[in-house]
């Protein structure tokens, strides 16, 4: 990330809306911006198959216990609108899926969300980008995804409905078809 380049066109930004750039308050605003850019869009330096990599530590477990379920629930991850460049937050994930011979570590589930949801997104994206990731990483095509998140491009700005909210869902394998499943990511299911 070219957090110079960055720098230079925050400080353009700031005379372009009637700002100084060199008052005492913004003066350091370039930079820390660039830093900030760095860190929450950290997920644009990898694609899915290396954030499959990196988080991909799976245990095996016995064939019995193999097919049933893993659910994670209430993961939680803030993203950018890439229309507005806007947050999107309050944005909580639920992921399930059937394992095949292993299972991911915990927390590399979340890792992984955290790492699709750090770039500018989609929400409808970050579901694909989460199951890419995970079908990959766990080794199962039988994966579902469930987010719901507020985006500041609905709520601070345009319409300005502070209370909408949006739901997408996206399934692999078995989750395609499978209700019983599918009702797995549901909030008090």
């Amino acid at each position: 990330m070219d957090t110079k380049a960055i720098e230079y066109h925050v400080r353009g930004i700031l005379k372009a809306i009637g700002e100084n750039p060199d008052r005492e308050g913004l003066r350091e605003t370039p930079r820390r911006v660039a830093k900030m850019y760095e860190e929450v869009l950290a997920g644009t330096q990898y694609s899915n198959h290396e954030i499959a990599e990196m988080f991909g530590k799976t245990f095996a477990v016995a064939d019995s216990e193999s097919r049933s379920a893993v659910v994670m629930k209430d993961i939680s991850v803030f993203s950018y609108c890439e229309h507005h460049m806007a947050l999107m937050y309050d944005i909580k994930v639920n992921i399930a899926y059937i394992p095949c011979g292993r299972v991911l570590g915990l927390s590399k589930i979340a890792r992984i969300c955290d790492m699709a949801a750090k770039r500018l997104q989609l929400q409808e994206r970050l579901g694909q980008d989460i199951v890419e990731i995970l079908s990959e990483a766990a080794g199962t095509q039988d994966i579902g995804v469930r987010i719901i998140g507020s985006h500041s491009c609905m709520t601070a700005r345009g319409i300005k409905n502070v209370s909408a909210q949006t739901v997408t869902k996206t399934f692999r394998g078995a989750f395609k078809t499978d209700i019983q499943l599918q009702n797995l990511l549901e909030e008090n299911k």
